[in-house]
């Protein structure tokens, strides 16, 4: 019986050809010169938004004639937000960007004519007080830049060059918005879904604009006295040494993470449907219930209401700093109101999801520091890691951000951050419904 030859085997794809190519070299002076002019934008959009924030919750009441800001003063504040986010998105293209109660969301850059409705939808949301992030619109806006320059300097552009540009931009925008370049590229790929050969690809141009990036935060940041926006603990406590009670602790406070988170983005897609029904008045009354949490901690606690509104990105490092001035009443009620206003602004304003995920579980770690066998520092990283994580669903991410921002301290309680982002992760995966599968199709 004659027998075929077999011929030897064909050689595997070099997954790392491109790089040894010429265009790879183009590809990375691009992504260096596109930094620089984006990461300035970025800036710009922060330095806008906390203005925004200042003027509108500080320097309005006192031009009004209050003394002070009055603690009833968000409920008008954030249901004007609302009406201005509500008619960005009914009336410009791209819907204010991505919907931030379904998470993270990375699915390409968005077109040149979405990005003003971008833009205009997180400064309306985030100057009036929701409690979002600047991360999300960041990301969209720093990859539709990119790809909005690139393809108006060469309109011949190949898709994956154009896709690897975009992601560049991503990362000049968000480079030093969580701390480090480091941080913000692992909740991109992370949030991407970046593997194998494909990450070393994207990475390198992402890293290298990521480093343009963060000098040019420096440096704008030096020249204009503003800082650099970055999320930076300037006094973290001792942390003691993991020991068998630090354990149990990482296992409750995982488990009350994500059955908190859960509550939180169930709420939050729940109310997403019925607001997008009537968006112009259920975001209004939405951002008028956000005003009314934060009222209802003022009066309850005596504390600002600005605990409640915003990220908590600028509000981390002081709450972290000055524990020793909330009781544990006082964070207990700051955690519920926090809560709420985080799940009613996902449901209807535009943002990111990550600093008041990491707010809200580093006010829960606080509160749990008072009783017996958690210092504060284990308390406080492992709820901003527990809570992260269920919102999010990046556990690698949720962990660095719970430990890198600690300095020396992370390194120390990083063992129960991990074992509370495991417990976290795991049972909120198991606390969501899995994704409908399509029909399978019957044949005649």
């Amino acid at each position: 019986m004659p027998t075929t030859p077999v011929g030897p085997p064909a050689a595997a794809p070099d997954p790392f050809a491109l790089i040894r190519t010429r265009k790879y070299v183009v590809l990375l002076v691009m992504t260096a010169l596109l930094g620089i002019p984006i990461s300035a934008v970025a800036f710009g959009f922060l330095a806008l938004v906390s203005e925004l924030q200042s003027l509108t919750y500080t320097d309005l009441p006192k031009g009004l004639g209050f003394n002070g800001t009055p603690s009833w003063w968000p409920i008008p504040l954030v249901a004007v937000g609302g009406l201005l986010v509500a008619l960005t998105i009914r009336y410009l293209p791209g819907s204010g960007g991505h919907k931030p109660a379904e998470g993270l969301v990375t699915k390409g850059a968005p077109s040149a004519a979405e990005l003003p409705g971008i833009a205009l939808a997180a400064v309306a949301s985030l100057a009036a007080g929701a409690v979002l992030g600047p991360e999300a619109p960041l990301i969209a806006l720093g990859g539709g830049l990119a790809v909005f320059a690139v393809r108006a300097a060469k309109r011949d552009i190949q898709p994956n060059a154009s896709a690897v540009l975009g992601a560049a931009g991503s990362f000049a925008a968000v480079s030093t918005l969580l701390g480090s370049p480091l941080l913000g590229a692992f909740l991109l790929m992370e949030a991407a879904g970046l593997g194998g050969a494909v990450m070393g690809v994207v990475l390198v141009p992402g890293l290298l604009a990521a480093g343009v990036g963060a000098l040019i935060f420096t440096g704008l940041g030096s020249w204009t006295g503003l800082g650099t926006y970055s999320l930076v603990l300037h006094q973290v406590p001792h942390a003691g040494r993991p020991d068998i009670a630090g354990f149990g602790w990482a296992l409750a406070i995982g488990v009350a993470a994500a059955l908190l988170g859960t509550g939180i983005r169930r709420t939050a897609l729940f109310l997403q449907a019925r607001v997008e029904r009537r968006r112009v008045v259920a975001t209004v009354l939405t951002g008028a219930l956000v005003g009314v949490a934060a009222l209802v901690y003022a009066e309850w606690t005596g504390k600002e209401a600005s605990d409640v509104l915003y990220s908590g990105q600028s509000a981390l490092g002081p709450l972290l700093a000055g524990q020793a001035g909330y009781s544990a009443g006082t964070l207990t009620i700051l955690l519920v109101c926090k809560s709420i206003a985080y799940s009613l602004s996902l449901s209807a304003f535009r943002g990111g999801p990550v600093f008041p995920s990491m707010f809200v579980g580093a006010a829960g770690g606080l509160a749990l520091a008072h009783l017996p066998g958690l210092d504060v520092t284990s308390g406080f990283a492992m709820g901003v890691g527990a809570l992260c994580v269920a919102m999010l669903k990046l556990p690698m991410t949720a962990v660095l951000l719970a430990t890198l921002l600690l300095g020396t301290e992370g390194i120390t309680v990083m063992p129960l951050v991990i074992v509370a982002v495991v417990v976290s992760y795991v049972l909120s995966l198991r606390l969501t419904p899995a994704p409908a599968s399509a029909p399978t199709p019957v044949s005649p």
